[in-house]
């Protein structure tokens, strides 16, 4: 079975300019991601994917694959399921692994445990959930609790938010749906990973790689 690591890296980014060029402990959030994919020992190819020669230096540099996807597929009007589509009718595998580098604190043994579930599993999509074990509301209505009665925490069904840190989809799947004009992202069977909360927490802002950068050693380790 033949697994592929994709790390999507486009230069343009609208909330934190240049966001995975923004340096963490020292080093670009997007070289962290290519290290962990490689050191994880869990993909046949490690790939970064981008439309920029700045990201094709740095995945030549640190040992990892470089795809140039079509300059359209980099704006802000594409969606994942475009460039997505576009990969893996480049590249043939059976698992792609869509990591993210805006997501620095997911850990090695997290990503390694990620992959052994998407190969046991017998699904298509395999999301990276966390679990939020509170109350909460959606376009002011509530969606795990009701207004009628005050319920307790352990009580309440969690919501599970899809954080996108990790995804795996089944090539053949994917394609199918995209080539048929319908959503690819949740086509087929779909299973839910759970994740801890670092391993969520996104990069999006200045406020968010903060964030990361102060709780970077709690992830990892103090060693890191």
């Amino acid at each position: 079975m033949k697994s592929l690591a994709m790390i999507p890296a486009r230069m343009g980014s609208q909330r934190l300019k240049q966001k995975n060029l923004m340096p963490l402990r020292g080093e670009p959030l997007i070289v962290h991601a290519i290290r962990k994919c490689l050191q994880s020992q869990a993909f046949d190819e490690v790939w970064v994917n981008s439309e920029h020669d700045a990201f094709a230096e740095i995945a030549e540099r640190e040992g990892a694959r470089f795809h140039r996807r079509p300059e359209a597929l980099a704006n802000n009007v594409a969606t994942s399921e475009d460039f997505v589509a576009e990969f893996l009718e480049t590249h043939p595998c059976d698992l792609l692994f869509q990591v993210h580098s805006i997501a620095p604190l997911l850990t090695l043994d997290c990503l390694k445990d990620f992959v052994h579930a998407m190969q046991a599993q017998e699904v298509d999509a395999l999301l990276s959930v966390v679990d939020e074990p509170l109350e909460a509301f959606c376009k002011g209505e509530p969606v795990n609790f009701s207004l009628e009665r005050k319920t307790n925490s352990q009580e309440l069904d969690q919501i599970r938010r899809i954080c996108w840190a990790v995804t795996g989809w089944r090539r053949d799947t994917f394609l199918e749906a995209a080539r048929a004009g319908r959503c690819a992202t949740y086509a087929g069977r779909i299973g839910l990973f759970s994740v801890g909360r670092l391993a969520g927490h996104v990069v999006k802002t200045a406020e968010d790689l903060a964030i990361a950068e102060a709780l970077y050693p709690l992830a990892h380790g103090a060693a890191s």
